[in-house]
């Protein structure tokens, strides 16, 4: 007879009391023809999507609308200043070794092979979102005290249909105490990570999120791998996923290893930061200082674009400004490093005049 009790054992878990049936089971009631559709809750509980871009939480006044990430101007802009180095893009990777493969090529064959490095190297080059944290998860289906201590563990109950969107998959946590619940977006991320892997992921974090462990892969310049790893591990919409992301790039101004992000996916995000942040100088003064005036113009550019009521927008506006001229307003009005700015722009423009005359 131990079958029998172990079935109705779990049955009583997932279902409770009565209250409960009414909660989890509640009978769809049938569509009139003449009502209008209604958006579904999600997992948070609401009809409303549970991760929004970051910006749009920024946004202040309904009436003017602030650019998000995924705009096709700032995009623009973003894609522009991470740079297209191919020899960077494609460089070696550790893996087995193999020997190596020559090609004898005409003009005409390498010139469609390198376009379709170029366009490979943009796929690559595709920047991951830039979400809002989502809402924590703190709804409470019912409370069944007769179910009080009847286990010593949590039951956790998943719906493995294979067309249900990860998000919309309902999943729920039967607590010791007798409560069931929607389960939280961490013991989500980790059930579903069980029941369909997703390749790189692994169902508890990597040791090497640790801060000693992180540490120590700054100190060693490979803020990518970290970048690359985070990606794979957590939801981008995630508590860690931000936490990581910011972490690294304060790490990299707080060095000024800009470089190292450059022709990277993860360039563009972390220029959306910065602007965001209004902490653009040292990213600023870096670009000016290896010749690369056009993207610093782009990168005041932006800066306007988020920030259009701020005084070096307003001054910009004013005076029609315009390539370097652009930059001047800004160190004169927001720059943290105002006076380091103009020096090194005194400093470029000295070096350029010398190269012409010079050529």
């Amino acid at each position: 007879m131990a079958p029998p009790r172990t079935s109705a054992v779990l049955w009583g878990l997932l279902t409770g009391s009565r209250g409960a049936d009414r909660v989890c089971l509640r009978p769809r009631a049938r569509p009139r023809p003449d009502a209008l559709p209604r958006r579904l809750p999600g997992p948070c509980g609401t009809g409303l999507p549970c991760r929004r871009l970051a910006s749009e939480a920024e946004s202040g006044s309904p009436e003017i609308k602030k650019p998000t990430f995924m705009d096709e101007e700032v995009q623009s802009i973003l894609i522009k200043m991470t740079g297209l180095n191919l020899q960077k893009i494609f460089k070696p990777a550790i893996q087995e070794l193999k020997p190596p493969t020559y090609k004898l090529m005409t003009q005409t064959q390498l010139e469609e092979a390198t376009r379709q490095a170029i366009e490979a190297a943009k796929v690559r080059l595709k920047m991951p979102p830039v979400l809002e944290e989502r809402a924590p998860i703190n709804d409470v289906l019912a409370e069944d005290k007769i179910l009080e201590g009847t286990e010593t563990a949590k039951y956790v109950f998943t719906d493995i249909s294979y067309s249900i969107p990860h998000r919309e998959r309902f999943i729920v946590v039967r607590e010791p105490s007798g409560t069931l619940r929607k389960a939280s977006w961490e013991e989500r991320d980790r059930m579903i990570q069980v029941y369909f892997p997703k390749e790189g992921r692994r169902i508890l974090t990597p040791i090497i999120f640790k801060e000693e462990n992180l540490q120590n892969m700054y100190n060693q310049d490979r803020h990518v791998d970290v970048l690359n790893l985070c990606v794979a591990q957590f939801e981008p919409d995630s508590a860690e996923y931000i936490k990581f992301h910011r972490q690294t790039y304060e790490d990299i101004d707080k060095h000024g290893k800009y470089d190292l992000l450059r022709s990277t996916r993860h360039f563009g995000g972390m220029v959306w930061y910065f602007v965001n942040k209004k902490t653009i100088d040292g990213l600023l003064i870096d670009q000016i200082q290896r010749d690369l005036a056009d993207d610093a113009v782009s990168l005041v550019q932006l800066y306007h674009l988020l920030h259009p009521d701020g005084q070096s927008a307003q001054e910009a506006k004013e005076q029609a400004a315009e390539g370097l001229h652009l930059i001047k307003v800004f160190a004169k009005t927001e720059a943290q490093k105002g006076a380091y700015i103009e020096l090194t722009l005194q400093t470029y423009q000295e070096a350029f005049i010398s190269r012409s005359a010079a050529s």
